[in-house]
C-alpha cells in the first residue's frame, strides 16, 4: 500500500485532539486553550465555542447539534445556538476526567475516562465505558478497561472498538439495540505502542496514534500491521478526512508539559497525508 509523507497542515496549537471531518472541515478539541476549533482544507481556522472545563470527545446527534466532553467537571455538554447546555452529569460514573467520545446514528454517545489521576502519577486502574442516551440517561456499558480512549463503530452500528491505551491494544465489543455492549475481544495487540485516538477505514482496518512510540499505524482485525508511519512529534489522534475521505490528518502534543507550559508554548500541530483506503463508519 502506498502512502504519501506526513506535511505541515497546523501548528501553534496548545495540545489538539479528538479529531473529527464534519461538514468538509476537520474539527478539533485543543484541550488546554479549552476550544473546540474547525479547519477548512485550506487552513483557515474559527473557534467554534468555549468550554471551562476542558473540551475533549466531540459528536453530533441526528439534528446536527454538537456533542462535547467537558473533561474535568465530568460532564457531556450539547451546542445549543451559541449556549452549551449539560446532557448528562458523568461525575458518579467516570473514575477520573472523562475523555474521548463516540456518538452513534442514534444519537447515544459511549465515553471514556482516564480511571485514575494520571498527571499525579496516581497507581492505574482500570474502568469503565459510560453510555449515555439522548434524553441524558447514563450508565456503564463496560467495565474492566485499561484506560479507554479513541473509539469507533463500524458502518452498519453493530460493532464498537475502543484503545485501551494502557494495554497496548484494540478491543471490540457487539452493540445491542438498545446501545448496551457484549461479546468483549480482543481486536488487535500492537506491542510497545500506546494506542490512543482511532479511526476505522473503508476495507475494516483502523489507524492509530501512539504517542509513546511517535508514529501512527495501520492494523488489520488480529494484529497486522500493515503500515506505521513516524511523527515529528508524540501522535495523540488520527482521522480521515477530506472530500473523498482520504486524507489522514494527525494531531500531536507534547504529553509531559503542563497546562501552562503547552498555552505558553504551542507546541501542538497537525499534520496530514494522502491514503488509498478512505474512511468510514463513526466518528
Amino acid at each position: 500500500m502506498k502512502a504519501f509523507v506526513l506535511t505541515p497542515f497546523l501548528d501553534r496549537l496548545a495540545f489538539p485532539e479528538s479529531p473529527r471531518w464534519h461538514e468538509g472541515a476537520l474539527w478539533f478539541s485543543d484541550f488546554y486553550t479549552q476550544q473546540v476549533q474547525r479547519v477548512a482544507p485550506d487552513g483557515r481556522r474559527e473557534t467554534v465555542v468555549s468550554v471551562p472545563g476542558q473540551p475533549s470527545g466531540l459528536g453530533w446527534g441526528p439534528d446536527g447539534r454538537l456533542l462535547v466532553v467537558s473533561m474535568t467537571d465530568r460532564r457531556l455538554l450539547r451546542l445549543e445556538g451559541d449556549v452549551l447546555t449539560e446532557v448528562a452529569d458523568l461525575s458518579a460514573l467516570a473514575d477520573f476526567h472523562c475523555n474521548d467520545m463516540v456518538v452513534d446514528a442514534k444519537g447515544r454517545a459511549y465515553i471514556g475516562n482516564f480511571g485514575f489521576d494520571l498527571a499525579a502519577r496516581a497507581t492505574p486502574r482500570t474502568t469503565g465505558l459510560i453510555l449515555v442516551q439522548p434524553d441524558g440517561r447514563a450508565k456503564r456499558v463496560a467495565q474492566d478497561l485499561h484506560f479507554p480512549n479513541g473509539t469507533v463503530i463500524t458502518p452498519d452500528g453493530r460493532t464498537l472498538i475502543v484503545a485501551e491505551t494502557f494495554a497496548a491494544r484494540l478491543s471490540a465489543f457487539d452493540i445491542a439495540d438498545d446501545g448496551s455492549l457484549s461479546n468483549r475481544r480482543i481486536w488487535a495487540e500492537i506491542e510497545k505502542t500506546s494506542p490512543d485516538g482511532i479511526c476505522l477505514d473503508a476495507e475494516g482496518a483502523v489507524w492509530l496514534a501512539s504517542p509513546t512510540s511517535r508514529e501512527v499505524i495501520r492494523v488489520r482485525e488480529g494484529g497486522e500491521v500493515t503500515q506505521r508511519i513516524a511523527t515529528p512529534g508524540q501522535a495523540v489522534a488520527c482521522m480521515l478526512g477530506g472530500a473523498d475521505r482520504r486524507t489522514l490528518f494527525v494531531l500531536s502534543g507534547q504529553i509531559k508539559l503542563t497546562p501552562e507550559q503547552s498555552r505558553e508554548n504551542l507546541t501542538g500541530t497537525i499534520h496530514r497525508m494522502q491514503v488509498e483506503v478512505p474512511g468510514i463508519g463513526r466518528p
